[in-house]
């Protein structure tokens, strides 16, 4: 369903933002293999984190994970460390995303894995047991939910892992996120330089409550920094916060957005004009923040080239060209270099008459394009907006909350 946004011109908010994907999926993960499990509370209602709890608690054999890249990787870890025949798989797009590397160290480690159609790529079929462990080097510049994945069941294994990385790992936030979180889980994980060690060692588990996501809150930092006046509440938000994405507060202080921390969250006011004109920025840390920082970046007539991109290739669509694709339909032309950097030197092109957003199955094309409204007065056309069910589910809903039209080819979106 396409839906057609248009805002208001002065607004205000307060948004009970959605709970971290990215916190649940672990934490879910690591309660599971615990000894005694607790209930994890305040887990996020999104496509992904449903998908994860289902495969949990469901104990079929046979896992549909969907467009879950995180479960994708978390699950085949997880089944690999599990007695049992069990086969998962996922949409077209997720057969055609590479889990080779992951796969392989899992092999390494003593899991029994065949891929059933591609090698290389989902659907896979695993034989599960208790892993042997050991020694494995792993490709750290692709994706950080490979070392997840593997760190997470390292204290099953009956030898520990000893993790190498070669290469400055991407998404190193992340990495850190999953560290701390199984600390937290009573697991000791050692450190020395890009080598990891965990010995074999049980999981604890403990009280635990997700904290909201930083990552859609920086679709609200994107609507401020757009709107000549605008007063936004973020509620469930922490200052030290394990979240990489929560870097964002810097950077939009530099496009013109103010953060006040709270005891509920943080507020958020636009204040000046953007202090710069051009943002370079190494983004190998938050490569998700890309969709959300280049679109402000445009529609401020700010320039900006920004590095550390080679994931978004693998993600749910080639985010760096649909960026460029989707971006040229309002009249901005970008450029890709050597598949990891994305630059807008200021070039223009015409505009297409109607745009309407392709968001090609990802969640993050649809969220990042829809504050595009707050500078044009007539709104933004977004395609196949069901998608942010994925991660945000009540997007849609809390534009409506803020005052923004949100309206269906067929009808008014229900504010209920």
């Amino acid at each position: 369903m396409n839906y057609t946004i248009k805002a208001p011109a002065v607004w205000k908010a307060v948004i009970a933002l959605p709970a971290s994907k990215s916190i649940s999926n672990r934490a879910l993960i690591l309660n599971a293999l615990s000894l005694l499990p607790q209930k994890v509370r305040n887990l996020s209602d999104c496509d992904d984190t449903e998908v994860m709890l289902h495969a949990l608690r469901s104990g079929r054999r046979e896992v549909n994970v969907k467009a879950a890249g995180t479960a994708m990787r978390f699950l085949t870890a997880y089944l690999a460390g599990k007695t049992g025949t069990y086969t998962i798989t996922g949409t077209e797009r997720m057969k055609n995303r590479p889990v080779k590397i992951l796969v392989d160290a899992l092999r390494l480690l003593g899991a029994t894995i065949t891929c059933a159609e591609k090698e290389g790529f989902p659907p896979l079929q695993i034989e599960g047991g208790t892993l042997a462990g050991g020694e494995v080097a792993i490709d750290g510049r692709v994706s950080s939910q490979y070392l997840s994945a593997l760190l997470m069941v390292a204290p099953t294994m009956t030898n520990g892992l000893r993790l190498h990385l070669n290469g400055e790992p991407v998404s190193k936030p992340y990495l850190r996120l999953t560290v701390g979180l199984m600390q937290q889980f009573g697991v000791k994980v050692e450190e020395d330089g890009e080598t990891f060690t965990v010995k074999p060692q049980p999981y604890t588990a403990v009280p635990f409550t997700v904290e909201a996501d930083w990552s859609a809150a920086s679709y609200w930092y994107e609507m401020a920094a757009l709107s000549g006046q605008a007063e936004i509440v973020l509620t469930g938000l922490f200052r030290d916060s394990l979240q990489g994405d929560a870097a964002i507060v810097p950077l939009f202080e530099r496009l013109g957005v103010a953060t006040r921390f709270t005891s509920d969250g943080v507020a958020l006011e636009r204040t000046a004009y953007p202090s710069c004109k051009r943002l370079e920025l190494d983004l190998t840390d938050m490569p998700d923040m890309a969709q959300t920082l280049a679109v402000t970046c445009a529609a401020l007539g700010i320039t900006f080239r920004f590095s550390g991109l080679q994931s978004l290739k693998i993600k749910e669509t080639d985010r760096l060209a649909a960026l460029g694709t989707e971006l040229r339909k309002f009249g901005y032309v970008l450029a890709e270099h050597d598949g990891r950097i994305l630059e807008w030197n200021g070039e223009r092109c015409p505009a297409a008459a109607s745009p309407v957003v392709h968001t090609y199955e990802d969640h993050r094309m649809a969220m990042s394009f829809a504050p595009l409204a707050l500078v044009r007065r007539e709104g933004v056309r977004v395609a196949d907006a069901e998608v942010v069910s994925k991660s945000y589910p009540r997007y849609w809903k809390d534009l409506q909350l803020a005052g923004f039209q949100c309206v269906s080819d067929e009808t008014v979106i229900n504010n209920g």
